[in-house]
């Protein structure tokens, strides 16, 4: 509504209360299957219905005739509630003109910079894209939605020039529950076939994406590729269809969230899987047996080509990490003490990748400093600490030998950001081809000025030595020759350093199987998560510790999703009733056991590091783990269904339901 500029934030705020603004209602609609509704108030006249889009994935005509031979067909209704993204570090910007060079400059709490310049020089101020800098400091969590423009950035920059003077912005939590996106918010009706065995036959998923009152950047994204790619999980399903609306509503705009459709899809087959064993009267461990892909390369339904995994292994080595041979003891001692125990199994596949392609650049200092300059960017995965062992490794020299560069549209030739776990896959193999290329010529320098040829020299431990004599010269000292153009043999140019594009779309597929155990209090409905365990494959680790840090935060999300976080709104008039922190409940530290985490190392073959991927994996293998074993613990009240999230409430409400 307004946009003021002020030499104090007091002064603004004084300002802003000054501006008066007369509202006409409307009427509002809060939810995505209401929004479809033919009788549904409309959003935009653009879109008739509230109808974004329209998309079908998959094999409608081969699930449907698998639906008609099937002996069992489960269905359900899940729903993935709409969550709260806030990351530690709100977001924030500072805004510089140089009316010199007619250049603009903003410092933000950003992520994915490249595109947001593009963006903003291409569609906002229509300039060339060297006439907007774009960089970021360390940024306190993202989880996806930093990766977009917001009109922050766009005001910031706008109101620099037009002033000549900085202008800084700190958004405030009450700003960033009403301007910065949200997350999930996906209704679905999963069917399920099974032939007689067990054995599933078809999978059917019709889903609703509520994407708020306005498209954000990538905001059908989650819905439309990741939540459909995913869909079917670990499992060998024949066939499936996935049929997807996206709805306009009176909310805030939904985008990436750590996952970005894929706990959403991981959510639902699970949910499904969960629901057919009680139908069938099966152990839902052994039905997930039954049904996991055991033999690789395995092409799913929806076309993914997964290369390698251990899913069967996963399944047992949790079971028996979690002792659920020993659960009946634990569950008769809880009962004793007036309390229902329960245990959830939960299983989960990614598509990893994120956007394709990456680059990388290394270059050797003046200063005896080798430069890693990546277009991925860290905002507390640790990336400076793992880019710099992938290259100290590969170029035998010490950590602290490593300047990692990151987040700046000037320092980094391009860069996709990080999103989707890409960050060690797309960014790693560009670091390690870059490398590569480094020593392919620092190869050619060190066999002249060793005065031999390139197939007698060896690399190790950082120097080039002639097989078979003493003659050897380090790489620093290399790369200093390789300055001075004298030094260089004919046709080589000046310098070591290298900027690599590493050209792939290909997916690595994370993988991983998770147990639950909860205890509830019949009388409140307050649950306790009491034991978790995890057994996750991520290919080779470069830093095991980094990893476990980043599952140990993507559980918590997903725990916060499954017990306690719920974005609410006003059916009448649209307005967000969960504004605060007084009334939005994140996960502490009192929340969570103390989380047991097995990392199996099954290196892929997608990228030259084997790895693949663990930033968002936590986030979607909690819900379901958790939600199961939450209904299996109800089950002993005669409860047959409850959705995220398990708030004391909704569980004693379930509870008072079932007594009657």
């Amino acid at each position: 509504m307004a946009f003021i500029v002020a030499d104090s934030a007091e002064l603004a705020r004084e300002a802003a209360e000054l501006v008066e603004v007369e509202y006409q209602p409307l009427p509002a609609v809060v939810d995505g299957q209401a929004a479809l509704a033919a009788d549904a108030p409309m959003i935009w006249e653009q879109a008739p219905g509230n109808l974004s889009f329209h998309v079908q994935r998959g094999d409608g005509d081969a699930v449907a005739r698998a639906m008609a031979a099937a002996a069992h067909v489960v269905e359900l209704e899940i729903v993935n509630n709409r969550v709260v993204v806030a990351p530690i570090e709100p977001r924030t910007g500072i805004a510089r003109y140089d009316a010199a060079s007619d250049t603009m400059d903003l410092q933000l709490a950003g992520q994915g910079l490249h595109g947001i310049r593009r963006q903003l020089a291409e569609f906002v101020f229509k300039v060339p894209l060297e006439r907007i800098h774009l960089s970021a400091p360390d940024v306190g969590g993202g989880f996806g939605m930093k990766n977009f423009v917001y009109p922050e950035w766009v005001l910031l920059l706008w109101a620099a020039r037009k002033l000549g003077r900085p202008v800084r912005w700190i958004a405030d939590r009450a700003e960033e529950f009403v301007a910065g996106t949200q997350g999930r918010d996906i209704d679905a009706r999963a069917r399920l076939a099974l032939d007689a065995g067990g054995r599933i036959l078809a999978l059917d998923v019709a889903m609703v994406a509520n994407l708020g009152a306005y498209l954000s950047g990538n905001g059908p994204g989650a819905s439309v590729i990741a939540a459909s790619t995913a869909q079917g999980g670990v499992y060998d399903v024949p066939a499936i269809h996935v049929d997807v609306r996206g709805a306009f509503t009176n909310t805030v705009p939904v985008d990436a969230y750590r996952g970005a459709g894929k706990p959403e899809a991981n959510y639902i087959i699970e949910r499904a899987i969960e629901q057919a064993a009680r139908v069938l009267g099966r152990d839902p461990a052994d039905l997930r047996r039954q049904n996991l892909i055991a033999a690789f390369p395995h092409k799913t339904a929806m076309g993914m080509a997964i290369d390698s995994g251990g899913f069967v292994d996963n399944l047992d080595a949790a079971l028996a990490r979690s002792d659920k041979a020993g659960f009946a003891a634990r569950r008769e001692a809880s009962r004793r003490a007036g309390k229902l125990r329960g245990i959830g199994v939960g299983c989960f596949l990614e598509t990893s990748r994120g956007a394709p392609n990456e680059g990388a650049e290394v270059r050797f200092e003046s200063d005896g400093q080798v430069t890693v300059a990546v277009g991925t960017e860290s905002n507390g995965q640790g990336h400076e600490t793992a880019y710099a062992q992938i290259a100290a490794d590969r170029l035998g020299l010490p950590m602290q030998a490593f300047r990692y560069v990151q987040a700046d549209t000037a320092a980094v030739k391009s860069g996709a950001g990080h999103g989707g776990a890409r960050s060690m896959h797309m960014g790693g193999g560009a670091v390690v081809k870059a490398i590569d290329a480094v020593l392919a010529k620092a190869r050619k320098l060190a066999a002249h000025l060793l005065q031999a040829s390139e197939e007698e020299l060896l690399f190790a431990d950082g120097r080039f030595a002639v097989r078979g004599s003493d003659r050897s010269i380090d790489l620093l000292a290399v790369a200093q020759s390789a300055r001075d153009a004298a030094n260089l043999p004919d046709g080589m140019a000046p310098g070591l350093g290298e900027h690599v594009m590493n050209m792939t779309d290909v997916f690595t597929f994370p993988s991983g199987c998770h147990v639950a155990e909860v205890e509830i209090d019949r009388e409140t409905g307050a649950t306790s998560l009491v034991r978790y365990v995890a057994v996750d494959d991520y290919g080779r680790l470069i830093n095991p510790l980094l990893t476990e840090g980043q599952v140990q935060g993507g559980v918590t999300q997903g725990i916060g999703q499954a017990l306690l976080e719920r974005t609410v709104y006003d059916p009448d008039s649209g307005q967000l009733t969960s504004g605060s922190f007084m009334d939005y409940a994140l996960p502490r530290a009192d929340d969570l056991p103390a989380f047991d985490i097995a990392l199996i190392e099954r290196p892929t073959l997608a990228n030259p590091l084997g790895v693949k991927g663990s930033g968002q994996a936590g986030c979607i293998a909690a819900p379901q783990t958790v939600m199961a074993a939450i209904l299996d613990a109800l089950a002993q009240a005669g409860v047959d269904g409850i959705e995220m999230p398990a708030t004391p409430e909704r569980v004693w409400r379930a509870l008072m339901k079932a007594d009657v």
